[in-house]
């Protein structure tokens, strides 16, 4: 534990979350603007929304490492002022090939961002407290996921695409705020790099993480592309909406997803994780199902509702089994590797998505959501996690 007390710490923790999810979620209601703007087809949305997660991929795990060897300051703080200069960037790309470009260094500094904001609650916080804290960093995640579409979409029909983008560079004061609070943090002990890529291979091929590494990588995969790839599309060519009332629907799911996640605490006081987690990967198959199917608004708002449900307990949940599961000394690099997993999820998403979305319509990629998510209830009810021999050994 650092001398750091929690009220210094979480406020690092949300920032870095929101910050951590901007890269696609500010830019999700104005991909239809953007695309018209470069003269490009529905299938480029898939490369646009992946390109600031497949940095991630690779730098995950590597930052992971450096944040355990060097200290969570350095690293974090060198990952916020990334993300802030690739945001004006991006604001002043002349091409798509450009804007791409500069999308791949926003995912350079997007990398180390929700990782190491769980990392930091696993520094602080113990047993039932960490799960209610990654429960809440959670909810504070899915609030943004809401939020940030919303202002953005408005943004977008007020001032374009270019000013809107300009947020990015919220990334500065993020950088800033790291520097602060984390300043005085004490030294990490350095040990031999083989030793801890040993152990972090160790760790990584217990069943109960490499299980939350296969199943976060197709959550992440539904998520970035099925409903941030695919749903701003469906709303405008199904329902011809604007730029700002797709981001109010795409932000719909939210409100469920935040309510779950900020009683994650008190559900999982009286309900068994694995009962949890099917019941989370089952709200999914239903709310796509329902999403795809349907013609009617009103029903893919259920729809969007019953995927925050899952949304707001499958993340923190997986999250908290991997930290809690992980050597304290391994915990950035074995959180880290989760993220990278995860970002791989969030880089082939959009792209299959892109490719199914010009084969065969919006319709079929929420149809092809909610048999993977069945598929991830499957391995909840099959596999490891919440099984009394389920241990990892430390």
């Amino acid at each position: 534990m650092t001398p750091h007390t929690p009220r210094r710490i979480l406020p690092l923790v949300f920032v870095s979350t929101l910050t951590g999810i901007m890269g696609n979620s500010l830019v999700a209601p104005l991909i239809p603007d953007i695309l018209d703007t470069f003269d490009r087809s529905d299938a480029a949305a898939g490369p646009l929304v992946a390109a600031a997660s497949l940095p991630g991929i690779v730098l995950a795990p590597v930052i992971g490492i450096a944040a355990d060897r060097l200290g969570r300051r350095p690293v974090l703080a060198t990952c916020l002022a990334i993300f802030g200069l690739a945001g004006i960037l991006t604001a002043l790309a002349p091409n798509f090939g450009l804007l791409l470009a500069t999308r791949l260094l926003m995912g350079v500094g997007s990398a180390g961002l929700v990782n190491l904001a769980v990392v930091l609650i696993g520094d602080h916080f113990d047993d039932e407290r960490r799960t209610m804290w990654i429960g809440r960093n959670a909810a504070v995640l899915t609030v943004g996921v809401a939020v940030i579409p919303l202002f953005s979409g408005i943004a977008g029909q007020l001032v374009g695409w270019r000013l809107t983008t300009v947020g990015y560079t919220v990334g500065f004061a993020g950088a800033y705020l790291a520097l602060r609070v984390l300043d005085g943090e004490a030294p990490r002990a350095v040990t031999p790099l083989s030793d801890q890529l040993s152990g972090i291979g160790t760790a990584l091929r217990t069943p109960v993480i490499a299980t939350t590494l296969l199943v976060g990588t197709l959550t992440f995969a539904i998520i970035f592309g099925v409903f941030l790839t695919a749903m701003p599309t469906h709303l405008e060519t199904r329902f011809d909406l604007s730029s700002g009332w797709r981001g109010v629907l795409i932000g719909a799911p939210a409100i469920t997803a935040a309510a779950t996640g900020f009683n994650l605490g008190r559900i999982r006081r009286v309900v068994d994780i694995r009962v949890v987690l099917v019941t989370s990967a089952a709200t999914w198959v239903l709310g796509m199902a329902l999403i795809g199917a349907t013609g009617a608004l009103a029903v893919l708002v259920i729809g969007a509702l019953f995927y925050g449900v899952g949304e707001g307990a499958l993340i923190p949940n997986l999250q908290e089994v991997a930290v809690a599961a992980a050597p304290p000394e391994h915990r950035a690099a074995v959180v880290a590797t989760w993220v990278g997993f995860a970002r791989l999820g969030q880089t082939s998403g959009p792209l299959l998505a892109g490719v199914l979305l010009s084969a065969s319509g919006a319709a079929a990629v929420f149809w092809a959501g909610s048999i993977a998510s069945a598929a991830a209830m499957l391995v909840f009810v099959l596999g490891p996690i919440g099984r009394p021999r389920a241990t990892v050994a430390t």
